[in-house]
């Protein structure tokens, strides 16, 4: 065997092989450097925000400044659950602002709220003593990053949603508590809130219900906040989820215009953050200490939960609108569409109803225009068979300036239309 040609253990093949979440971020990469025309409306990059860079600019200039803040940020190890004083400033800051009743015991930092999540489905579900173990998806379509997290067959299980219908052009995707089972191999039930891709909010009561189901079986209910409550709270409605004990929430700074630092906090009881920070040390050693000193101080007062709700969530609420806006001026009614209500994140999710090619090939012919999407198939995983109305969809962000998501909602308009033959 020549190293040309590996042979791989079986989670290095299910690690190491193709993923919409790989392609997802080599289309990204490619966009940014050998295909700066390419019009990208596939990822969840955040928008260049003047008023939000400026405060990240001010924190860099701060860390300068101080002398010693920056040499002691660059050159020392924390411990691998998070500074001890971010730590506790999160902790301080998260039960001040938000109610929630936390201490320092219950807060673990991450590299990227992705790596938590990984680190948690393999840390809660897959092959154990008692059999194999299950973490529950209850409402698809979900996050593509998941998809392909699971060290072992079989490790995730989804149950499809109600697909609500609201007129002609809007849909809502809905809990199906008739189809919801928790049987015992159920570890764990995890929900992206905004969810990624359609940028469904969980109601109250589908929130309550999960919640209780989770609490009655004696299991965790995860809560993957990323683009949403506390920060950057792009949730244009007025719901916003509560930890409780017995829940694991996840909150990314990424969204905050910060991705290049890979910052995230898990909220979770005492044992999960201990499990976490010990997972943490093996893989990771450390956390980056970059994002936690640029946040710290913001954690004194209400300042992060202003930003998003004074400047972050109205800048996507506008471009929201405005997506929304052009993508009906194009597609207009001579072809059958609907999208998801727009309840917050930076997602138009589009249902191409009848659509007569798959989504995936949607997405190549759009690519070689010059415009990129993400197709639907990718956020519809843990089910026995394929779900047809996932190859219907695309999602479509709107975070790039806006004469780029015009130009690329109006190409791929012209596209359906071609497909379509109208």
């Amino acid at each position: 065997m020549s190293t040309s040609d590996p042979r791989f253990s079986d989670i290095g093949n299910r690690l190491a092989g193709p993923s919409g979440i790989q392609e997802l971020m080599d289309d990204l990469g490619e966009a940014l450097s050998v295909h700066p025309d390419m019009r990208m409306l596939g990822g969840g990059q955040p928008a260049a925000i003047p008023e939000v860079q400026a405060i990240w600019r001010q924190r860099m200039s701060d860390l300068l400044a101080d002398g010693t803040a920056l040499d002691k940020a660059l050159l020392n190890y924390d411990p691998p659950g998070g500074n001890p004083l971010f730590r506790e400033a999160m902790a301080g800051f998260l039960k001040r602002e938000c109610g929630w009743d936390v201490t320092r015991e219950n807060i673990a930092v991450m590299p990227s709220s992705q790596s938590a999540c990984f680190l948690l489905f393999n840390l809660l579900a897959g092959d154990s003593a008692t059999g194999k173990r299950r973490i529950l998806f209850p409402l698809l379509p979900e996050y593509i990053g998941y998809a392909n997290q699971a060290l072992c067959a079989g490790q995730f299980t989804a149950v499809l949603p109600r697909i609500e219908e609201r007129g002609e052009h809007e849909i809502k995707y809905r809990v199906d508590f008739d189809r919801l089972r928790i049987t015992p191999d159920i570890a764990a039930m995890c929900v992206s809130c905004p969810t990624n891709p359609t940028g469904n909010v969980l109601t109250p009561d589908e929130f309550s219900r999960l919640r209780d189901l989770a609490r009655s079986h004696h299991i965790p209910f995860m809560l993957d906040n990323a683009y949403g409550h506390p920060f950057p709270g792009v949730i244009h409605g007025g719901f916003r989820p509560a930890w409780e004990p017995g829940m694991i929430f996840s909150i990314s700074l990424s969204k905050l215009g910060l991705p290049g630092v890979r910052t995230a906090v898990v909220v979770a009881d005492p044992a999960i953050v201990k499990a976490l920070s010990n997972m943490n040390a093996i893989v990771s050693l450390a956390n980056g200490n970059i994002g936690q000193a640029l946040l710290l101080p913001l954690l004194a007062n209400n300042q992060l939960l202003k930003i998003g709700s004074d400047v972050i969530r109205p800048f996507y609420k506008q471009r929201s609108d405005f997506a929304k806006d052009v993508l009906s001026s194009a597609l207009g009614d001579q072809v059958p569409w609907a999208l998801h209500a727009q309840e917050g994140a930076f997602f138009l999710w589009l249902w191409l109803k009848n659509l007569p090619i798959p989504a995936a090939e949607l997405y190549r012919r759009l690519k070689a225009r010059k415009v990129l999407v993400i197709p639907g198939h990718y956020f519809s995983f843990g089910l026995d068979q394929p779900w047809k109305h996932a190859d219907e969809c695309l999602r479509l962000t709107y975070s790039q300036p806006q004469h780029i998501v015009q130009e690329g909602l109006e190409i791929l308009a012209d596209e359906v239309k071609r497909v379509l033959g109208v």
